[in-house]
């Protein structure tokens, strides 16, 4: 009998925040050994608990939930989504230009489904948050990465962007703060990523689902309070500044020359009545989330707790010979570089599955992010102090060994390669 293949789809499309090295992680617990997870950014099991008024608000509208809403969300969330946006500075938006979705990530999909034709492109960022990349090659696309440069605060390259258009280019996207540098771009910036794309007539589909999660009191721009023509795509959820991943309620937002895309709306409307509507107890929260106490930030604040364990982290971290790192302003992560010349590493997903078999401490290697240099990793500061400082006071002397290996290693070589020579 014949076996049954996987669609040919799915062959470009990398999700490691969930995957070997979780899989392994799994089986290690089921074993009795307990991993300390610093590979997601999934807040309810580091105690970060969603405000309790949003809870009582699901529970009180419960019995109204069983049914059916509109396919693109119930009325009162939509509409303090469309308060929210004139709270940024987004002009023109009204309810029939946003959608709830299950979490921002049907929101995406469905957006690059809509968009995207046979062999389209679209500008992704390197490193990404890899959904963007898959859903591209689902919709029958092909993701573009552009460079975000280290070097420069892991901004992006705009020369680098502007080489990459070419007459299959559809769109842009932007994430902001990003996942997984935890870097907030500057005005200047997002405005040359609009002019971009008002100059190549792009789209920019816009994540700005940490908007809330700010550190050392900088401010988050809406990208699309920048521009009133240029057809800008802005994601957003409960999920972090709520701390509501599993409540699944996210939305996204049309602004700009809306009367241009007509036929793209009527695609993502189709989409929108297929998929009949979103979670309807999660809909119920984003009123009572957008419009009541920002609770996000006392946790952010200094001396709030994610902003105390984003700094214990990088201390710890940067203490490490050979660990550099931009210091995140936002977000929930970081992206450590790890020296080629003390670390040297042919397989960072080989490399990372050491780690988690040595430490118990699970992270995801910087390939997992589209940021194939086997120098990076991404890791979340989400665990309590005792367990952040433990998991990375494990991480700093597995590298110290690692060091002290490939240290006596090199002699070796050295007198094997003289050898070699010799004989030649």
């Amino acid at each position: 009998m014949k076996t049954i293949q996987k669609s040919a789809k799915l062959a470009n499309v990398l999700y490691d925040v969930r995957g070997p090295i979780v899989d392994a992680a799994k089986q290690m617990e089921d074993e009795g050994q307990k991993i300390i997870k610093l590979n997601i950014g999934n807040m309810a099991p580091f105690g970060f608990d969603a405000p309790e008024e949003v809870q009582q608000d699901m529970i009180r509208n419960l019995p109204d939930s069983a049914g059916y809403s509109d396919s693109k969300g119930i009325f009162a969330a939509r509409k303090a989504v469309m308060h929210y946006t004139q709270q940024q500075g987004i002009a023109g938006v009204t309810l029939d230009d946003i959608y709830l979705g299950n979490g921002a990530s049907e929101l995406i999909q469905m957006a690059t489904t809509a968009l995207l034709n046979d062999g389209d492109e679209l500008l992704v960022p390197s490193p990404d948050y890899p959904l963007w990349t898959a859903v591209a090659s689902l919709a029958g696309g092909k993701p573009v990465h552009y460079v975000c440069r280290e070097e420069d605060g892991w901004m992006p390259d705009l020369a680098d962007m502007r080489a990459k258009i070419t007459p299959r280019t559809r769109g842009i996207v932007v994430i902001n703060p990003n996942n997984p540098t935890g870097v907030l771009y500057s005005n200047e910036t997002l405005r040359g990523i609009i002019q971009i794309a008002r100059e190549h007539d792009l789209v920019l589909l816009v994540d700005e689902v940490y908007d809330k999660v700010l550190y050392d009191g900088v401010q988050h721009t809406a990208m699309a309070s920048l521009s009133s023509d240029v057809l800008t795509l802005t994601f957003n959820s409960l999920s972090k500044a709520y701390r509501s991943c599993g409540y699944r309620a996210g939305w996204m937002v049309l602004s700009g020359p809306k009367e241009r895309a007509g036929d793209y709306v009527e695609g993502l409307n189709m989409l929108a009545n297929l998929k009949l509507g979103s979670n309807v107890p999660g809909q119920w929260a984003i009123q009572t989330a957008l419009g009541g106490y920002q609770s996000i930030n006392d946790l952010v604040k200094e001396g709030g707790r994610l902003r105390r364990q984003r700094d214990i982290a990088y201390e710890q971290l940067t203490a490490i010979p050979g660990v550099t790192c931009v210091k995140p302003q936002a977000a929930l992560y970081m992206f450590p570089r790890l020296d080629p010349k003390l670390y040297p590493i042919d397989d960072d997903r080989q490399f990372f599955m050491e780690v988690l078999r040595a430490t118990r401490v699970m992270l995801v290697q910087g390939s997992g992010f589209n940021y194939p240099d086997n120098q990076h990793f991404r890791i979340v500061f989400l665990p309590h102090e005792d367990d952040l400082r433990e998991a990375i006071a494990r991480l700093a002397k597995f590298l110290e060994q690692y060091r002290q290996r490939h240290a006596d290693a090199a002699p070796v070589l050295s007198i094997a390669t003289k050898k070699e020579a010799a004989r030649a």
